[in-house]
């Protein structure tokens, strides 16, 4: 069990990066919302809607730009990017058990597997031959560690996390539990009859600071590896399929669904639900909307979205009509302007003119 976590306001200031305005020896030991902050709490403002609750807030100090400052009536921490300043205080605070179990006895560890120093093997758990797990690794019980798996240092799985043989880790990555890593890419040829399985003879190879959400798969290549470049921050319950290449630092958000092949630039960012279809490429720093389906490639950057947006029912089922129809209304439009641009007319305006 971890203890609790305290700080003076100066400290917290120091560690931070951050100007203080207030009295650098109140003490905090957590953080809180504006709304539910109480003293001994830091807060923060980010978003401008949230202003006016800066008069009734009653946490010790809040994290804020320097534009907000006269509105607020206790201690506070100066950023220009409060967002990103209360980010980081929430390492600071991480309350995230730690695991002391250093080889569990019931964890099942076969002889030729290479432990880092300090790796923690939880309950249940399974490393198979010739894994290397680097120095500082936890393994959540449950867990399954599949043949020649790599993994360095520092990285995490939680609990009931599964590995298929032959994946790579770089350092610093979490996989949160229930996720499964290098299960077989969707490929099967059909002979006329039934449909043949294409052995995926590839892997999975994750780059360093990649986290992957519960529930979440990411299938091994058909020949080539699947790829997840560093910094890839991966949401619950997202399916990538086998020989993507997930570009460093993108964003996907949960439910999202990447079909094989798909080629993900780097800083990308694909909303909610959505869902990318095989062998396209998108290019760098391009955002998708929540619940789009890109069925195309995209290679400049920008936001991007697709669908229709919210309705009443009765009116959503009148305009899906009207667009099934579109199609026909362009043809037509287009032989009304063929027709307002024939020889004929052209030749009755000048001489009008």
């Amino acid at each position: 069990m971890n203890e609790a976590k305290s700080y003076t306001l100066g400290t917290l200031a120091d560690l931070l990066e951050v100007r203080l305005e207030g009295d650098g020896d109140c003490r905090i030991d957590g953080l809180a919302t504006l709304s539910q902050g109480h003293p001994g709490k830091l807060s923060f403002l980010s978003n401008p809607a949230y202003v006016h609750q800066l008069a009734d807030c009653r946490a010790s100090a809040v994290i804020l730009e320097e534009k907000f400052a006269a509105a607020c009536p206790v201690n506070k921490l100066i950023s220009a990017a409060p967002y990103l300043t209360f980010a980081r205080a929430t390492r600071l605070f991480d309350n995230t058990s730690v695991s002391s179990w250093g080889i569990h006895s019931s964890a099942v560890v076969h002889p030729t597997a290479e432990l880092g120093e300090g790796v923690s093997i939880g309950p249940n758990a399974v490393i198979e031959a010739g894994v290397r797990l680097g120095v500082n690794c936890s393994v959540g019980a449950g867990s399954f560690v599949g043949e020649n798996c790599r993994l360095g240092d520092n990285c995490r799985l939680h609990s009931n996390v599964t590995l298929y043989h032959g994946v790579t880790f770089g350092a610093n990555v979490i996989i949160h539990s229930g996720a499964v890593i290098g299960a077989d890419g969707f490929g099967f040829a059909f002979d006329g009859e039934k449909s043949v399985k294409i052995h995926q003879l590839g892997s999975v190879h994750i780059g360093d600071d990649v986290e992957v959400g519960a529930g979440s798969t990411i299938d091994r290549g058909a020949i080539e590896d699947t790829i997840i470049e560093q910094g890839v921050k991966i949401d619950n319950q997202v399916q990538i399929g086998h020989n993507c290449r997930i570009g460093a630092h993108t964003v996907i958000c949960g439910c999202t669904a990447i079909a094989g092949s798909a080629v993900i630039g780097r800083y990308c960012v694909l909303g909610g639900a959505s869902g990318v279809v095989g062998h396209i490429s998108i290019g760098d720093r391009v955002r998708v909307g929540a619940m789009s389906l890109v069925s195309q490639s995209i290679s400049e950057a920008g936001d991007y979205a697709s669908g229709t947006g919210i309705d009443s029912t009765a009116r959503w089922r009148r305009n899906i009509v009207r667009f099934s129809q579109l199609d026909e209304l362009a043809r037509r439009l287009r032989k009304l302007e063929s027709k307002a641009q024939s020889p004929g007319e052209t030749g009755r305006k000048q001489s009008e003119e």
